[in-house]
């Protein structure tokens, strides 16, 4: 345990399943490798984790949090912890472009910056969006949600769901990663996979060595991710979902190594949960259309949402609109399949069976 003069005593411990996973603190994963939860504001995820592993004599973070101060506090007191700092980070390898894991990492590499962060190729596109956007930072989103038949969702996600965006937040890597492909680390050579769906440009990465696999977003334990939410989504990202998927669970099956959540022994074991999970949405997806729901939005309304089965109208803002980019995700890749058939009337999808 180490004591920081900035906070109270920081304990560095091996990873217990029993324990609240985002509780603050040090979590050893395996020989070398450490999990550090890091806060993220007023968000039903609460945490996101960042993966330090020491490389000789520097460490390297896998994702990097939120750039909020008291994100980056916790950052330095966990590195403290390890007999380390910032000055000691000497590369950040990030799984995609969303603010919980990228932001800080361009955060730390303006305070040093001998410091490389490396991301996904297929995110450069999601960055020059970012980039550009001045005033209107739900734009893509209320694209899609009028195309889903949800305009009035639209207008009030802008009302009612405060953005705090800077440009700078988004700035580009010093390394694009054209997945696959190898890592080299001063001590290692990772594995680096493309896994498109979450974004367009997500990674994940393997380290042969400890036998794990570094899943970002793409593999939660207990939740499935957001399907296309980014400033420049793939036309078909559900479709991309499954086909990574069925890439990782082509792999040597590994630790997994989540983003939010604690690790789980078998990152094939939750794949294959996953993929039934979405068996199932495309089955309940076509069921609604056939009763007569027309609109992601009319289908969003008819299923239910998130573990605890809640209501279409329970939901909070931002996740109504979430809900209904992700049926429009399934009402796609059943078109796709031929079990539905898409129109297009005044700007809104309309879908029917047969």
């Amino acid at each position: 345990m180490a004591a920081d003069r900035d906070g109270g005593p920081l304990p560095v411990r091996p990873d217990d399943p029993g324990r609240d996973w985002t509780e603050p603190g040090v979590y050893e994963v395996g020989a070398g490798l450490y999990r550090i939860p890091l806060p993220m504001p007023e968000d039903g995820l609460r945490a996101v984790n960042v993966y330090a592993v020491r490389d000789g004599d520097a460490i390297v973070l896998v994702d990097s949090g939120w750039a909020l101060p008291e994100a980056q506090a916790r950052l330095r007191h966990a590195l403290r912890a390890l007999d380390a700092d910032e000055d000691r980070i000497s590369r950040i390898l990030v799984t995609h472009a969303h603010r919980d894991h990228y932001n800080l990492a361009v955060r730390l590499r303006e305070r040093h910056p001998r410091l490389r962060v490396g991301l996904g190729l297929a995110e450069e596109g999601t960055l020059c969006a970012a980039q550009a956007i001045v005033t209107e930072p739900w734009a893509a989103l209320c694209g899609q949600l009028r195309l889903g038949g949800a305009a009035a969702l639209a207008k009030e996600v802008v009302a009612d769901v405060p953005v705090e965006h800077d440009p700078a937040d988004w700035a580009f890597p010093d390394e694009w990663i054209d997945a696959p492909s190898a890592i080299a680390l001063d001590t290692a050579t990772w594995q680096a996979y493309p896994t498109p769906g979450h974004t367009r440009g997500h990674v994940v990465f393997v380290d042969a060595a400890r036998d794990v696999m570094f899943c970002g977003d793409h593999v939660l334990p207990h939740i499935t991710p957001s399907i296309g939410f980014e400033p420049s989504p793939a036309v078909s990202p559900l479709r991309d979902y499954l086909d990574s998927l069925r890439l990782v669970r082509d792999l040597p099956d590994r630790t997994m190594l989540p983003a939010h959540g604690h690790p789980g022994p078998s990152v094939h074991a939750r794949v294959d949960e996953l993929v039934a999970h979405h068996d199932t949405r495309l089955d309940q997806t076509a069921a609604a259309v056939a009763a007569g729901a027309a609109t992601a939005l009319e289908v969003a309304q008819r299923l239910r949402w998130t573990r605890r089965g809640r209501a279409f109208d329970d939901l909070d803002v931002l996740s109504r609109c979430l809900a209904v980019t992700e049926t429009a995700a399934h009402l796609d890749v059943l078109t796709g399949t031929g079990r539905l058939r898409r129109t297009e009337d005044d700007g809104v999808r309309q879908y029917r069976t047969g």
